[in-house]
C-alpha cells in the first residue's frame, strides 16, 4: 500500500482517498480533503496556515524530545598589551598599591614643575636683552619710490 502525501498540507494521502490534480505543465499535485484543494488554488501560502505541517516545521512545533539544544561556545577572555605598555608592566602597575602609586604621582607633578620653570627661566633671560632696530623703512622706499604719503 503506497501512501501519498498532500502537496498543500503535508498530510498523509492513503489509496482511494483525495483528489488528483494536474497541472498545464503536467506536473501533479494530490490532496487529502476539498479544503486542502480550495487553498492551493486560491494560490494560498502553506508556510502562513497554521494547521499544515510545512507551517509547523517553519516554527519548530512539536519536535521538543528530538532535538537537543545546541551548546554555544563561551568567548574566552584573553590579556593582551597595549601600545604603550606590554603586559608585564600592565601587571605590575595593578598589583601597586594606592599609596605608591599616590607617591609617584607627587613626584612626576613635581619634576614637572622643576622642569616648567627652568624652561621659563631660560625664556625670560634671552628676551630682557631689547633688540636694536633702526628707523622703519617700507618697500616702496626701498625700492626708489617717493615715501607713500
Amino acid at each position: 500500500m503506497k501512501v501519498e502525501i498532500d502537496s498543500f498540507s503535508g498530510f498523509r494521502v492513503y489509496p482511494s482517498k483525495g483528489k488528483l490534480f494536474v497541472r498545464g505543465d503536467s506536473k501533479v499535485f494530490r490532496f487529502a480533503s476539498s479544503k486542502n484543494a480550495s487553498l492551493f488554488l486560491q494560490r494560498k501560502n502553506p508556510r502562513k496556515i497554521a494547521w499544515t505541517q510545512v507551517y509547523r516545521r517553519m516554527h519548530k512545533k512539536g519536535i521538543t524530545e528530538e532535538v537537543a539544544k545546541k551548546r554555544s561556545r563561551r568567548t574566552v577572555k584573553h590579556q593582551r598589551g597595549i601600545v604603550g605598555a606590554d603586559l608585564a608592566t600592565i601587571a605590575a602597575r595593578r598589583n601597586q598599591t594606592a599609596a605608591i602609586r599616590n607617591q609617584q604621582r607627587i613626584s612626576a607633578i613635581a619634576k614637572a614643575k622643576t622642569e616648567k620653570k627652568e624652561k621659563e627661566s631660560k625664556k625670560a633671560k634671552p628676551a630682557r636683552a631689547p633688540v636694536a632696530s633702526g628707523p622703519r623703512v617700507s618697500k616702496q622706499q626701498m625700492k626708489g619710490g617717493k615715501g607713500g604719503r
